[in-house]
């Protein structure tokens, strides 16, 4: 099989990331510049602070992608970018950047949609083989994705409210933890019990959506009444059990669906899948009720968002060459 390298290019929030991706499972180089010291003093991530550090750093991103992999542009064959969703003003930054290298250096132009990628992240691991299952779960989505084939997706099951990861950022704001709080509340969670049993939101419905709202406010409102009467709770108690009712809700909901569709492979995707408490329930749940589906979760360095699962997810496009012309536009709202 002859070598085929794409550029990637990834700047939909709080990232800035390049990336040269070999025929769609090979890390050649991946290069993630962080801006959560930038946005920690405001508790969450400032649209036009990312905006001005993607523009500050994605020329030297990409160079240090391109420098790291030992390849020039002549040996590249297309380039891939986020085209949404996501930030508006940060997405813009990526996809420019990506349609000026792919009109000076002749290449071919891939728009990549975020969660896909996300998806996809998984194939630098294991080989994907369809018919999978797929649950995302990250900052602004939390969703099941049925994938027939390569490049098909179908929404089975998707949150009627906040995203997991979302629900996870506000408790952390509760509970006085630095923004992002998921890692923490993680880690605290595996030093407490689960005593304040709180709400586990359709977990009897007959469907596959998700709604975290009802836990955030059940958290909100337990902590300022045990404040208002002086009462103390412990936080690891409470990280663990808000922990418990994301886990139990999660993982029912997509071994349910698992069950229900005909599937080979289990993925588990997004900045939520470093989630040590999710992985573990999942491995567990996943051994006991579906031995014969195999379950395929990333490396904590391909979970939170990079350009490599961007090159990934391009891979396919460039097979049945679905390029973009270079009057593509950044796609906030993009859908799957």
């Amino acid at each position: 099989m002859e070598k085929k390298l794409i550029l990637a290019i990834e700047s939909s929030c709080d990232e800035t990331s390049a990336a040269v991706i070999e025929n769609g499972n090979k890390i050649l180089s991946n290069i993630v510049a962080s801006q959560i010291k930038s946005h920690m003093r405001f508790g969450g991530v400032v649209p036009e602070i990312a905006s001005r550090h993607h523009v500050e750093q994605v020329t030297q991103i990409i160079e240090e992608a391109m420098e790291t992999a030992e390849v020039d542009y002549e040996d590249l064959a297309a380039v891939a970018v986020t085209q949404g969703p996501g930030l508006v003003g940060a997405l813009l930054i990526g996809v420019n950047a990506a349609k000026a290298l792919a009109y000076a250096h002749h290449l071919p132009l891939i728009a990549v949609n975020h969660m896909a990628g996300h998806i996809y992240a998984n194939q630098l691991v294991e080989p994907m083989k369809f018919p999978l299952l797929a649950l995302v779960v990250s900052g602004g989505h939390t969703e099941l994705v049925y994938m027939e084939e390569d490049g098909s997706f179908e929404i089975v099951g998707e949150t009627r409210d906040d995203a997991a990861g979302e629900a996870y950022d506000k408790v952390g704001r509760v509970l006085g933890l630095t923004y992002p709080g998921g890692k923490k509340i993680d880690e605290m969670a595996h030093k407490g019990q689960d005593v304040y049993g709180f709400p586990r939101a359709m977990l009897k419905e007959d469907n596959y959506d998700f709604s975290f709202s009802g836990l955030k406010s059940a958290f909100i409102n337990k902590v300022h009444n045990a404040e208002q009467k002086g009462e103390q709770l412990d936080p690891e108690d409470l990280a663990a059990s808000f922990q418990a009712s994301v886990v139990e809700v999660l993982v029912t909901k997509t071994v349910q669906a698992a069950k229900e569709h005909p599937i080979k492979q289990l993925l588990l995707a997004g900045g939520v899948a470093a989630n040590k408490g999710l992985r573990e329930a999942l491995k567990e749940t996943m051994a006991k009720e579906l031995p014969d589906v195999e379950l395929v979760i990333p490396p904590l360095s391909l979970c939170g968002d990079n350009a490599a699962m961007i090159g990934a997810a391009a891979f396919s496009a460039l097979d049945k060459q679905e390029f973009a012309a270079l009057d593509l536009n950044a796609k906030p709202g993009l859908l799957l």
